[in-house]
């Protein structure tokens, strides 16, 4: 019996020996996973030595900082989750989970985290500025979140530029001004906020300080976004062939739009150069229009169609046909008139445009073949 006692004796002491050393970590091969980047097994081994049912927030959030790190996001939301509702008010834990959240494009639990932050500090400025990034443009919170951010700290260059943005967008441009320019007195050789102050001083018609600014930034780097706007400038200042040159530049880096194109002919038209003005309106119309439009409007043709609304589709296919050749459009309008509205003699007419523009062989090789017979039929002369 005493036996039993003292070997009952001897296994309780190792167990509690082993209790007591489980929370024990060694900081030398913890500081190794660190240094190595290896969050994932430093994780790992936090969770063997302290255990999986630990209630202390500290080692909770030291687990989900090493998975977070990882990126295993399950596995670091776990833990912070656990740290949360132990310390619900803590800014360090919800920072991560709202972190976490974003990253796994959970934005509207993201926005949760984050207005708990808010409501424990409402004078934090970071939380604003993440909280914007989690609007899109077309919503006002953006603008809410990035007011109350620029307010807290207007020399921040990324809140300023991103606030100057929405600014434009609502198209109050002295605001944005004004904002770029807090910023810019911060920050003066801030290439990012020049750069975006450029299209706002044009649409203050500030022309010298775009050419000013912009001449100086185009020493350093040809940005596109830059030409284009200190082109705008000089056509407004009447200096029409720098701006042309400008606008052609574009065009040689394959940069040029609708609007570089329009602005172009403008410039050739007020040099009384009508014939490059005539050939940069068509191209600025060509630029305009979705080289897809001609196949919409077949589609548009093909429901009208279908909807025994002939004449709507003969509208439909014609309409097409002015924005592009397309073959298909002539081959529907040849079946149209062929099959449905009994005119031979304009189908026939369409048919032929039909292989005229060159369809695709391999797409279309039943159209061709039907094409080619019927036409044979429509010209073959009928015996008595």
């Amino acid at each position: 019996m005493k036996k039993l006692v003292l070997l009952f004796f001897i296994l309780v002491m190792i167990s509690e020996g082993r209790a007591q050393n489980s929370g024990v970590v060694d900081k030398e091969k913890l500081f190794d996973f660190y240094q190595s980047q290896r969050y994932a097994e430093a994780g790992e081994y936090l969770k063997e030595v302290y255990g999986s049912q630990n209630d202390d927030p500290k080692i909770l959030t030291q687990i989900g900082y090493c998975f977070l790190m990882a990126s295993n996001f399950p596995e670091a939301e776990k833990f912070y989750v656990k740290a949360y509702t132990l310390q619900p008010t803590n800014l360090p834990i919800l920072f991560s989970l709202a972190s976490i959240n974003t990253r796994r494009g959970n934005n509207e639990r993201a926005r949760n985290y984050y207005g708990e932050i808010v409501k424990a500090d409402s004078n934090n400025f970071s939380v604003y500025k993440l909280l914007a990034n989690l609007y899109s443009h077309k919503d006002s919170m953006r603008l809410v979140y990035l007011l109350k951010a620029n307010r807290l700290n207007p020399s921040d260059g990324d809140v300023a530029d991103n606030l100057a943005e929405m600014h434009s967008l609502y198209q109050n441009y002295d605001k944005a001004y004004s904002v770029l320019n807090i910023a810019l007195n911060a920050d003066s050789e801030n290439l990012v906020l020049q750069r975006a102050k450029l299209p706002v001083a044009n649409q203050l018609k500030k022309y010298k300080e775009v050419i000013i600014s912009g001449e100086r930034l185009l020493k350093d780097l040809r940005d596109a976004g830059v030409i284009k706007d200190v082109a705008k400038a000089y056509y407004f200042t009447r200096d029409y062939q720098k701006a042309i040159n400008l606008f052609e530049e574009l065009e040689k880096l394959n940069m040029q739009n609708e609007a570089t194109l329009y602005f172009t002919s403008l410039a050739y038209r007020a040099l009384k150069n009508f014939p490059v003005a005539t050939a940069y309106t068509k191209k600025t119309i060509e630029e305009a229009i979705s080289p897809n439009t001609s196949s919409y409007y077949g589609l548009l043709g093909m429901v009208y169609q279908e909807n025994n609304k002939y004449d709507l589709a003969l509208a439909a296919y014609k309409k097409g046909l002015q924005f592009k050749a397309n073959p298909t459009l002539y081959y529907r309008l040849g079946i149209l008139y062929d099959a449905k509205l009994g005119n031979s003699k304009t189908a026939l007419r369409y048919y032929h445009q039909y292989l005229y523009n060159k369809p695709n062989f391999t797409d279309e090789k039943e159209e061709i073949k039907y094409t080619k017979a019927r036409i044979a039929q429509l010209t073959t002369p009928v015996s008595n």
